[in-house]
């Protein structure tokens, strides 16, 4: 397993939750959400029955593996993975061009030791046969490292829907730093949560059984925990909104009261009114037109979409022009 060079997590953690709560309106970053409890709990929002995108996404795969192996072209590649999570949804594709003889080999990364831990010990018992390199750190850094440890033409995978997590701006941005690690005859396939139903993407993130919001609050346990903080959970809620024009949903903990919380590590404190919000994440819903204009802007074409039986969710295998 490979390890970033980047700066230590206690150091960047204390930096960004500094920044974030001096900011107005207050924000935190969700790619701290995933310590070791924020990965079980994010697990278990990937299984409930109203987290649709997971069983959307699964279902292309599972319904276009052959077709999307046939847009790849290639006998050899490199399968890189970016925020592979647990690999549920990949192994679909893992199993189906190991079956196919394909010469290629598996490079997920993910900036948590702990679910690439995971992912190492079940594609050894589920894939034995699976040539793989799990990397942990920046998405950047370890799309370099790939460039020089092998001339074999790379599959970048980005699903999930992850590329919501940014604004259209950090997108199209995030995107043109992935091509640049890219030559002609790579490909990339990113993953989109289509515009739908309003009342079933905020079912999606604002479940019955609390989950999701069990999963924010986490963030404020970890704070605690890492950087000596005193947020007290209880005094804290989880807010959902969805609009259904800009297809943003947007998850806000919101104060129950005039409080103030201290963090030790940051030697200050933290004033919140009443009903004051901190954002803490963005799941940007695309319509095709607005996905295949950002692949686009970011300097791709595609060359095949994919989705669903039920349009709610969509792959795209896109090429840099």
């Amino acid at each position: 397993m490979t390890t970033s060079t980047s700066e230590p997590a206690f150091s960047s953690l204390a930096a960004d939750v500094k920044q974030g709560l001096l900011r107005s309106p207050k924000k935190l970053p969700s790619k701290y959400f995933y310590d070791a409890r924020g990965d079980e709990l994010f697990q278990a929002i990937m299984r409930m029955p109203e987290y649709y995108l997971t069983d959307c996404e699964y279902e292309i795969l599972e319904t276009h593996q052959q077709d999307i192996l046939r847009s790849i072209g290639r006998q050899r590649f490199e399968l890189a993975e970016l925020g592979a999570g647990d690999g549920y949804k990949t192994k679909v594709l893992l199993r189906y061009f190991l079956e196919k003889g394909m010469d290629f080999r598996y490079c997920p990364v993910d900036i948590s030791g702990h679910v690439l831990q995971e992912l190492e010990e079940s594609l050894k018992q589920e894939l034995p046969d699976l040539k793989f390199n799990c990397l942990e750190g920046d998405y950047f850094e370890m799309l370099e490292e790939l460039q020089y440890d092998s001339d074999a033409p790379k599959v970048i995978l980005f699903m999930g829907a992850n590329i919501g997590n940014m604004t259209r701006e950090e997108a199209v941005g995030f995107l043109r730093r992935i091509r640049t690690n890219m030559r002609p005859e790579d490909r990339l396939l990113v993953g989109f949560d289509l515009k739908k139903d309003p009342d079933v993407i905020l079912r999606a993130y604002d479940d019955p059984a609390g989950t999701t919001a069990a999963f924010n609050l986490n963030l404020l346990r970890r704070i605690n925990r890492e950087l000596d903080a005193d947020f007290d959970l209880e005094q804290f809620r989880h807010w959902e909104t969805y609009n259904p024009i800009t297809g943003a949903a947007k998850s806000y903990l919101i104060s129950k009261k005039e409080q103030m919380v201290t963090i030790g590590a940051l030697k200050r404190s933290f004033s919140f009114a009443a009903w004051e919000a901190i954002h803490m994440e963005l799941s940007l819903k695309y319509s095709l037109s607005e996905a295949e204009s950002l692949l686009a802007e970011a300097g791709f074409s595609h060359t095949q979409h994919f989705q669903d039986k039920r349009a709610y969710f969509l792959d795209t295998l896109s090429k840099p022009v």
